[in-house]
């Protein structure tokens, strides 16, 4: 009897131990829990980085152990080379110090071996993150094609902190790791014959390179190393967004039946809903109101427009400035787009008593007649609207070609008066309290301006908070998947780890890890490892043209400081946005200003080598 129990009792702690990994923290232990994968995953991904694609000019410095490949030439370079690819006349020219080459169609900056620990990427002009891959330039419609051969653990530390945020808690940005890693692993198996496998926009994932001081996203990535969701053996397709509005939205109704996947399911998120940071535009819509301005203007307008033909058909003024919303009885959405538990409501029903009243223009009066001085005004062409008269004069007038802007004092004209107000009858009650049934795709949406996503996808609700009713709006994206406000809360508020987070988002996905394997690359031979100079030293900006001119008189000097790190400004051959793009400028380049433009916001600006146009709302002007 004794021993029985003490055998029940071992089972029992030796089945705790079994199950101990998967309830510690869920960091560190439940990824070692995880079943290795049995496909294959590509080593690499090749992510063609569109932001660069409409420059002329790439300033690149190598942080690492690069060659050049030019057609059937291999060029070495030291870390921290700097180099300059121009795009000139359908060509590449490739620019090292004091050196030029014409490098073609194509171009490739191919990484080699470093020691252990240390950077081995490159760094585009005024961008702190490293790019940790191979580089192919090439032109495609007279364009810059950026194709980065990236490592796929690098490639998700240059997605995670901007598809998310490196403040996130830490489970949180596991799940978003897994997640990403996922998408990217299945786009890259299903695109071999293409070019590239992603693009570094929202079209795919948000890529942006990897910098040292999002150490959050850096650690979420490492610690979940190679997993990834399978759904019967193959690869998911981890969608998510950054709020789905307190429902999760199913893959088929965003994108048709064929997109349908057994992982996801349409559910309640709690999560969502409750974090404070989800994108919510909401509408307060009183319940009695004694003057017209109570009711909030967007309510009038969407009820106007509703009420436009029995308005007019009464007599009454269908604008919002003559409906006095005496009270709102009721207030609610219904019918669903889809079936099932779907809560996307496509009507919203109000239910309200309303005043009317009548509206009369005025006609405008009629101007002031000029004193005769041998001198007529040709209504015709004069530079006022006024009324003509019934019996024109017969003196000859100017044409529109002769007739000056401003009128001679021999030649007076009319004084405009200013539009008389319209005149308003008395509020007048209708009988009978109104109900409406408006569709809130466009209609409600559109009037009550309370579109997040532009795809009339919006979660509505009502709330009735006793004295008014509040519409409203949710969701932010598609819906589909992980919620990355919810992980957010599920993380920072419930202390769910990723795998909780991964198996509320994907019931039925199961977590597996790819086979940790690094990419070998390729060895440099000794001959070309020999440096006959100094190594350049490590130049992160672009060197700044020079300004050494004097001033001209009415001149100054101005910086390039309304632009981000990492973008550039254009300078143009004249002053519109359709002007033709002679560079562009980095941040802080200094400018001389010669003069405001007549065409408004615009400034003429010159350095030592260039001279063109900039709008002056990106500049700051030094003190002198």
């Amino acid at each position: 009897m004794k021993t029985s129990a003490f055998r029940r009792i071992l089972i029992i702690l030796l089945a705790f131990a079994v199950f101990w990994p998967l309830a510690g923290t869920g960091a560190e232990s439940a990824v070692d829990t995880i079943p290795t994968a049995q496909s294959a995953s590509p080593q690499a991904l090749r992510v063609r980085l569109t932001r660069f694609s409409e420059l002329t000019r790439l300033d690149i410095t190598l942080n690492g152990l690069y060659s050049a490949q030019v057609a059937d030439a291999e060029l070495m370079f030291g870390r921290g080379a700097d180099l300059t690819v121009m795009l000139k006349e359908g060509r590449l020219y490739l620019y090292y110090m004091d050196s030029r080459l014409d490098a073609g169609t194509e171009i490739t900056l191919k990484r080699h071996p470093v020691d252990a620990g240390t950077l081995n990427g490159l760094q585009f002009a005024n961008n702190p993150a490293i790019y940790e891959g191979d580089l192919r330039v090439s032109i495609v419609e007279d364009k810059l094609q950026l194709i980065l051969t990236v490592g796929v653990e690098d490639y998700v530390k240059g997605v995670v902190p901007y598809e998310m945020s490196d403040s996130f808690p830490l489970e949180a940005l596991k799940a978003q790791a897994v997640a990403a890693r996922t998408y990217a692993v299945s786009k890259a198996l299903g695109n071999t014959k293409n070019d590239y496998d992603l693009v570094d926009n929202t079209n795919d994932q948000v890529y942006r390179g990897r910098r040292a001081d999002y150490v959050n996203a850096a650690k979420a990535v490492d610690e979940t190393r190679g997993v990834c969701g399978f759904y019967k053996g193959k690869l998911a397709m981890c969608y998510y967004s950054a709020s789905n509005g307190g429902q999760t939205e199913l893959a088929e109704h965003e994108w048709g039946e064929d997109q349908a996947a057994g992982y996801l399911d349409m559910r309640d998120d709690p999560y969502d809903l409750a974090n404070p940071q989800s994108k919510v535009l909401s509408v307060t819509v009183p319940k009695t109101a004694a003057t017209v301005k109570d009711m909030p203007y967007v309510v009038r307008l969407l009820l106007c427009n509703q009420l436009a033909g029995t308005l007019t058909a009464a007599g009454y003024d269908p604008s919002p400035e003559s409906l006095l919303v005496d009270s709102v009885s009721a207030l609610w959405v219904d019918t669903p787009r889809f079936s099932g538990a779907s809560r996307l409501y496509t009507m919203l029903h109000i239910t309200f008593e309303y005043s009317a009243r009548t509206r009369t223009d005025a006609s405008p009066a009629e101007p002031a007649a000029p004193k005769e001085q041998g001198v007529s005004v040709d209504q015709e062409v004069s530079l006022f609207t006024a009324t003509p008269s019934p019996t024109p004069t017969q003196t000859p007038t100017p044409s529109p070609t002769t007739l000056q802007e401003t009128p001679s004092p021999s030649a007076p004209v009319a004084t405009p008066s200013p539009m008389p107000a319209p005149s308003y009858g008395p509020f007048v009650k209708a009988a009978q309290p109104v109900t409406l049934d408006i569709p809130i795709f466009p209609d409600a949406e559109k009037w009550l301006s309370l579109s997040i996503n532009g795809d009339e996808n919006e979660m509505f609700t009502v709330v009735d908070n006793t004295v008014s009713f509040s519409i409203q709006s949710r969701r932010f994206g598609h819906g589909v998947g992980l919620s990355q406000r919810g992980a957010e809360w599920m993380a920072g508020h419930d202390a769910k780890t990723y795998v909780d987070i991964l198996s509320f988002y994907y019931p039925g996905m199961e977590l597996m890890r790819y086979p940790d394997e690094v990419q070998a690359l390729p060895t440099v031979e000794p001959a070309l490892m020999e440096t006959a100079g100094p190594v350049p030293t490590l130049t992160p900006r672009p060197t700044l043209m020079p300004v050494t001119q004097a001033l001209p008189v009415g001149a100054w000097y101005a910086s390039v400081t309304g632009i981000t790190d990492d973008s550039t400004l254009n300078l143009r051959a004249t002053p519109d946005l359709s002007g033709e793009v002679v560079m562009r400028l980095y941040k802080n380049q200094r400018l001389i200003v010669l003069e405001i433009c007549p065409q408004d916001g615009w400034v003429h600006v010159k350095t030592d080598a260039t001279e063109g146009y900039v709008m002056e709302k990106f500049l700051t002007r030094e003190i002198q």
